[in-house]
């Protein structure tokens, strides 16, 4: 096919993420070769491909959909956020510095478009088709000149835009007819037409409003898909991410054991990789929440403190807020608490930083004997080793570099030499993302966390987190094959950019 497709949304979050990984899977099961790709992400949910490479989690998920290795062609820009003003740019995978808004978009995005578009001409010389995400909403006029992943990159590259609207919100037709008003004649020229998301109900009842779209835009619906709780796979979040709301125990799974195991993750500044946790919350009896009140950890057999793109700053507010104060007690009382990456060095007894926050010497909780010192260049690792008696696998992406100086090593290599992070009672830190995906690893620490907490939980033997990846990716497929039109869409991007629409002047009436 040598096609392509760029699926653009009214505003961000209106699902590009997931109706990109659902036309993927949909495809590759049709037996084409199918690749994801984002010119410009700005997330702080990462993945380290096998060649050491750093790209957004959406577009490794994405690939996983297409059944292939992720790697750094599929999103050559990433923008991780370090405040409200600046972002680390990552180029190829690889850190090349930190910019502000203004410096960005004033004339070292552009700069990038060669690299982009280089990109996309290597994997649609390899695949038989790609299909791409756009970033925010393409009608973000005061970005326009010099945007490189929405109608920049489709009208560079000739490709077809689907726009997605999330109808859950309301206010979908405005939004597609404002999206499409607001945009050059010739960026119009490449608007296809249109996909709404996340509808609940009687789908004839909105056929009339589709049938006067299209006569107003010119443009048709490509599909209507309904409204499927838990299918946000590897969200994408920028700046601020909000508080995932607790999990009510009747929709959690019900335990082998007689206790459900009662999670609490805080919710720190800069959050990354959050993800981590999504494996625990495919447990059985284990109810996952974000939090970010001290008393919200008082019932929690677990705690775990995530990943962050500000360490220094995380542990700040954590002081601020009494739950650094609360952590301590945790460790005194011998109550289960984890740390990953950020949540690792905020656990250790000081921070050098003169790179992330520049803050310089910084005193840690002092719950694990770890120090740690910023290195300007990161660490970007897919390693494998072994915990609690189990094989784990995971990646690292991190300035912080660990002394560790006592406690207990907790993962180790094939000679039971340290590896990484460290143990000290019931309180455990690594720098390890994605190790609790590692099925008999998790088990293994849902055991150890219950005996510590005095809980009466069993974890499930047949638990298969790659399993149940697979699975949502499938339902994702599913959604497109059974409520998208697929022959119009498989036309579409087959055949390229549309012709023949018609202009419609920005404001024009109804």
């Amino acid at each position: 096919m040598s096609g392509g497709l760029l699926v653009a949304g009214t505003t961000s979050d209106a699902g590009k993420s997931v109706v990109t990984a659902g036309i993927c899977r949909w495809l590759v099961r049709q037996g084409v070769k199918v690749a994801p790709f984002k010119a410009q992400n700005m997330s702080l949910n990462s993945f380290v491909t096998r060649e050491g490479a750093e790209i957004g989690r959406a577009q490794a998920m994405q690939a996983q959909a297409c059944r292939i290795e992720p790697t750094a062609r599929m999103n050559p820009v990433l923008l991780k956020p370090g405040s409200d003003r600046s972002s680390q740019v990552v180029l190829m995978g690889k850190p090349v510095g930190e910019l502000s808004a203004r410096g960005y978009h004033g004339g070292r995005q552009e700069a990038l478009l060669g690299t982009v578009l280089e990109c996309l001409a290597e994997l649609r010389g390899t695949y038989d088709a790609v299909i791409c995400e756009g970033a925010g909403s393409p009608a973000e006029i005061n970005l326009r000149r010099t945007d490189i992943v929405n109608m920049g990159i489709a009208r560079n590259a000739g490709l077809p835009v689907l726009v997605v609207g999330d109808i859950d919100r309301g206010g979908v037709f405005a939004s597609f007819f404002g999206t499409v008003a607001l945009l050059s004649r010739e960026d119009q020229a490449l608007v296809a037409g249109f996909l709404v998301n996340k509808f609940r109900g009687d789908v004839s009842l909105l056929e009339p409003g589709l049938d006067m779209l299209r006569g107003l835009t010119g443009r048709r619906t490509y599909g209507v898909l309904p409204f499927r709780r838990g299918l946000g796979i590897d969200e994408e979040d920028g700046m601020a991410v909000s508080l995932r709301g607790a999990v009510r125990e009747s929709e959690v799974s019900a335990p082998v054991g007689e206790d459900v195991l009662r999670v609490a993750v805080c919710a720190i500044p800069l959050m990354s990789n959050f993800t981590d946790v999504d494996a625990l919350a495919a447990e059985p009896g284990v109810v996952v929440r974000f939090v970010d009140r001290a008393e919200e950890l008082s019932d929690a057999d677990l705690v775990v403190v995530p990943g962050t793109r500000g360490t220094v700053r995380a542990l700040e507010w954590l002081r601020e807020r009494g739950l650094a104060d609360a952590l301590v007690r945790r460790a005194a009382e011998g109550r289960p608490t984890l740390g990953i990456c950020g949540g690792f060095q905020i656990f250790g007894e000081h921070i050098e930083d003169d790179v992330e926050s520049r803050e310089g010497h910084v005193d840690g909780l002092g719950l694990l004997p770890v120090r740690v010192r910023f290195a300007r260049e990161k660490t970007l690792t897919r390693p494998v080793g072994e915990a609690l008696g189990e094989y784990v696998e995971g990646y690292e992406i991190h300035h912080g570099v660990a002394e560790v100086t006592g406690g207990e090593a907790f993962i180790r290599d094939d000679d039971g030499h340290s590896l990484d992070g460290c143990r000290v009672g019931a309180v455990w830190g690594t720098h390890w993302h994605g190790s609790l995906e590692s099925d008999g690893f998790r088990r293994a620490f849902l055991r150890e966390v219950a005996a510590a907490a005095g809980r009466r939980f069993v974890p499930a033997a047949g638990t298969s987190f790659a399993a149940l990846r697979e699975a949502q990716l499938d339902r994702l497929g599913d959604l497109i094959e059974e409520h998208a039109d697929t022959d119009a869409l498989w036309r579409l991007i087959e055949s390229g950019a549309p012709q023949g629409l018609p202009f419609i002047p920005p404001g024009a009436p109804a």
